[in-house]
């Protein structure tokens, strides 16, 4: 199979971020790549403009980096509070899950990826819990959530 050397000038999720020189298909380069403007050949000339691709990929990095830690103070800041509806003898019924701290977060006007939220069970009993959202490989926030038990239901007969 033919293989093909590019130097990405954007990020390409699963093969690198601009200013790489990587390999691929030929077809691929051929065919996407180089024709939708996202590569380009990776010629003698071409290969000398890598240092200004590396500046601007450098910038574009920090700029992501302080807008990440924007967010993190952000949510940081914000105490969301959930109830769930417990049944007899306190049994709650439901639980907190990522979706719901996902959405809590976008009603706050926060918009992160959900799969960032690292909860390893769904939260069901009540009080305080902290749940480590990873934003950026190099920032993680921390969000206090509170969970309260809403009143029992009683069961009618």
């Amino acid at each position: 199979m033919a293989n093909a050397q590019v130097i990405l000038k954007e990020k390409i999720e699963g093969l690198g971020a601009e200013a790489d020189v990587v390999k691929v298909r030929a077809g691929y380069a051929r065919n996407f790549l180089i024709p939708q403007g996202k590569a380009y050949e990776a010629t003698k000339s071409n290969l000398r403009h890598v240092e200004a691709l590396k500046t601007a990929r450098a910038r574009r990095e920090a700029e992501e980096l302080l807008a990440f830690q924007e967010i993190a103070t952000k949510i940081s800041k914000l105490k969301p509070k959930f109830t769930l509806s417990t049944g007899q003898g306190g049994k709650a019924f439901g639980s907190v899950t990522n979706l719901d701290i996902h959405k809590e977060l976008e009603a706050a006007g926060i918009s992160i990826d959900r799969h960032g939220i690292e909860l390893e069970k769904p939260i069901k009993k009540s009080g305080k819990s902290e749940v480590s959202i990873r934003l950026h490989p190099q920032v993680t926030a921390t969000l206090t959530i509170t969970v309260d038990a809403g009143e029992e239901q009683a069961a009618e007969a």
